[in-house]
């Protein structure tokens, strides 16, 4: 890359590979968005779904393990 002035000079190939990856990412976390939703478990019938209830209990069974074993020291 030259310098021009105080800012480095882009070359066109890497300015049209800047916009092709940052329009490539704005596409795909859009579509991972869409599937994350399709996918998580909701609110049927007014009482959360069993599998919904499953994850919440397991995340904070795991956040409660991670964050004891920080606490104890190490034997």
């Amino acid at each position: 890359m030259a310098r021009v002035g105080t800012h480095l000079a882009v070359g066109v190939m890497n300015r049209r590979n800047a916009v092709m990856g940052w329009a490539v990412w704005k596409v795909a976390k859009r579509v991972g968005r869409k599937k994350a939703r399709e996918v998580t478990p909701s609110v049927e019938g007014g009482k959360p779904n069993k599998s919904l209830i499953a994850v919440v209990v397991a995340a904070v069974a795991g956040a409660f393990a991670f964050l004891r074993g920080r606490r104890s020291p190490s034997g």
